[in-house]
């Protein structure tokens, strides 16, 4: 990759060098917080490995921006290209795939902003999408994070696509119930590549490479809920749906990175440690206890969420609860993460606290606007408003 240099303000764009830039980078990562002014702030501690949240894709790189003579590295950036379902596109029984880039983990210092230097690495970094095949080009972040939102559309005219919900949910230090009439049964990878291919068919961003997923070793598993009863008609292992199931994988973040609060009233902590030590000491009230975020934490991923039938919204519900024990069991998580479509009827069967959700934005671009579409290739872009998909399905390997 041919290096982009800007004399005016000296700046360099080249690819990361993991003997040579390892520390100034960990130390740029340092500096950055996410949130407002004056706010509690999320740090993200990478574990000594910059590019762990890209290194599970087969495909990705990482960029660096160097500034003044002495190469200081004032800017970071990842992407990653992968192949993925681009929505219902309506009489077609097949789903239908784009080569597509994620770009993540944008950060530019404090003392060198206002340079040009997160402009350069976006561009730099669609420049390597391009050659290697990406038709578009797509970002998330915090729908209230005005500085990355007017970066992306206003500098480097991407659109606004999507606006998912993320829904957190605290896992607390008492066990939730799981119903005495349903049964969780745990789904192989093989199995549930199967149902995943035809339950998401017709949604957008599922990834052609599920089986990788599924079979990673940061993936704990595929689960389902099923009424007991079901099971005495229903054989997991023949690849037929039950009438009412629901179904979900768990993802172990907390392996890539972690995450702390910061910046927290004394008043606030102590509240919040109180509820911790009530619920710890007083499990059967099953007080809505805040865990620990103060300190370096995990987080569980629930994806691939689909639900079936009449029963399908407590299905669902008893399987979150499953899902809590086991990040109660394990002392590093203390969250459960899902994030789903705005549109998408899953989201009222999620368990979650509002306080602690948000909303995201997903803002696209098509990157070679020039390119001739085929007819097989129409505009993904158009489809913002028609013909677009409620169900998204997140990726685990892009959170």
């Amino acid at each position: 990759m041919s290096l982009n240099t800007n004399k005016k303000t000296e700046i360099v764009v080249r690819q990361y060098d993991e003997e040579k830039d390892k520390l100034a980078v960990e130390e740029l990562e340092g500096q950055c917080d996410f949130g407002q002014r004056g706010q509690p702030s999320l740090f993200t501690d990478l574990m000594g490995d910059p590019i762990s949240r890209i290194r599970n894709l087969p495909l990705h790189v990482m960029l660096v921006a160097e500034y003044g003579n002495n190469g200081e590295i004032v800017g970071v950036i990842r992407g990653c290209i992968k192949t993925v379902t681009r929505g219902n596109r309506g009489s077609t029984p097949c789903p239908v795939y784009v080569k597509i880039a994620y770009i993540l983990g944008l950060r530019v210092s404090s003392h060198h902003r206002r340079l040009g230097i997160g402009t350069k690495l976006v561009e730099n970094l669609e420049e390597w999408s391009k050659i290697n095949g990406a038709k578009y080009a797509y970002m998330a972040t915090d729908s209230n994070n005005e500085a990355s939102i007017k970066l992306f559309i206003s500098k480097c005219n991407y659109a606004k696509f999507r606006t998912p919900s993320v829904l957190v949910q605290p896992v607390h230090a008492h066990y939730k119930p799981v119903a005495s009439d349903i049964a969780i049964v745990r789904v192989s990878p093989q199995l549930s590549e199967s149902f995943y291919r035809r339950i998401f068919a017709n949604s957008e961003f599922f990834p052609k490479d599920i089986d990788h997923i599924l079979d990673n070793k940061l993936n704990f598993g595929t689960f389902m809920a099923v009424p007991k009863k079901t099971l005495l008609n229903w054989d997991p292992k023949s690849g037929c749906f039950p009438q009412t199931f629901a179904i979900l994988s768990v993802w172990n973040t907390k392996e890539v990175y972690k995450l702390q609060v910061r910046g927290v009233s004394s008043l606030k902590y102590a509240c919040c440690l109180g509820t911790r030590v009530l619920d710890s000491w007083m499990p059967w009230l099953r007080v809505p206890s805040i865990p620990n975020l103060f300190k370096m934490f995990g987080f569980y991923l629930l994806y691939g969420i689909h639900m079936e039938g009449k029963d399908g919204p407590r299905l669902m519900k008893s399987l979150y609860a499953f899902a809590h024990n086991m990040g109660r069991n394990d002392k590093e998580c203390r969250l459960l993460v899902s994030e789903v479509g705005f549109d998408d009827p899953i989201k009222e069967a999620i368990p979650r606290w509002n306080k602690f959700s948000w909303g995201d934005l997903w803002c696209m671009k098509k990157l070679d606007v020039n390119e001739l579409l085929s007819m097989d290739d129409d505009n993904w872009m158009e489809s913002q408003v028609s013909n677009s998909s409620s169900v998204i399905f997140v990726d685990p390997r892009d959170f």
